[in-house]
């Protein structure tokens, strides 16, 4: 039986794959996926993973978000002279093991069930920073595409009210669109600041963008 060769589009994917520098300095560095190096920029710039944190990283499958926060945040103990962090990571899929982090696999973000085993899992119930690169399997429609990840983001601010200490930091990603705005309106409620990015790691042609918001307030009940 002959064997099926390459659609076109599989083809494009290879090649662009094979030029695209960042999947090569993720081989190099052993870091899972080239998804590294975008939290790796924003950290770079912003510090917001220390030595000591809690982290909370949604959709962490595969997991290089994870080995990206186990590093900064010492929950590995590499730095025995440095405060150990604590890095749980969530996802539907399996996410194979790494030294230094709890990983909830075949896990919903938004089950309260999960939110309890994180509340066991962090010291004090509470994180310092949620991540999340997490996404909705594409169905080839942008704009309802577009809405279900903004509606997994909006999921993210009931679990900030259960999980993040005053002061927190979220990084979330979505897909710009009609509602973005609405997302940012509703992260400003209730963080002080909230900025938009777009790593060098991001590729151009991707409507994929971070927000990134800082200085969390508990809201009022």
């Amino acid at each position: 039986m002959k064997k099926k060769g390459k659609t076109p589009a599989e083809q494009r994917w290879m090649l662009r794959q094979r030029k695209d520098p960042y999947v090569k300095a993720s081989h190099a560095q052993h870091f899972r996926c080239r998804s590294a190096f975008k939290l790796l920029e924003i950290d770079d710039k912003f510090h917001l993973l220390q030595p000591g944190y809690g982290v909370v990283d949604c959709g962490a499958a595969p997991g290089a978000w994870s080995q990206v926060a186990v590093q900064r945040v010492n929950s590995d103990g590499a730095d025995p002279e440095s405060p150990f962090g604590t890095v749980v990571g969530i996802d539907l899929l399996n996410i194979p093991p790494l030294d230094g982090a709890h990983f909830l696999s075949s896990h919903d973000v938004t089950d309260p069930s999960t939110h309890t085993k994180l509340l066991e899992l962090l010291p004090g119930g509470q994180a310092h920073v949620i991540l999340s690169d997490m996404a909705p399997n594409a169905s080839g429609f942008k704009e309802m595409d577009h809405e279900r990840l903004i509606r997994m983001c909006f999921s993210l601010l009931d679990l900030a009210e259960k999980i993040l200490k005053p002061g927190g930091s979220l990084i979330c990603k979505y897909w710009d669109g009609a509602l973005a705005q609405k997302l940012q309106e509703k992260l400003s409620g209730v963080f002080g600041s909230v900025r938009t990015l777009k790593p060098n790691a991001s590729r151009k042609d991707s409507a994929e963008k971070y927000f990134f918001a800082q200085m969390y307030k508990k809201p009022m009940r």
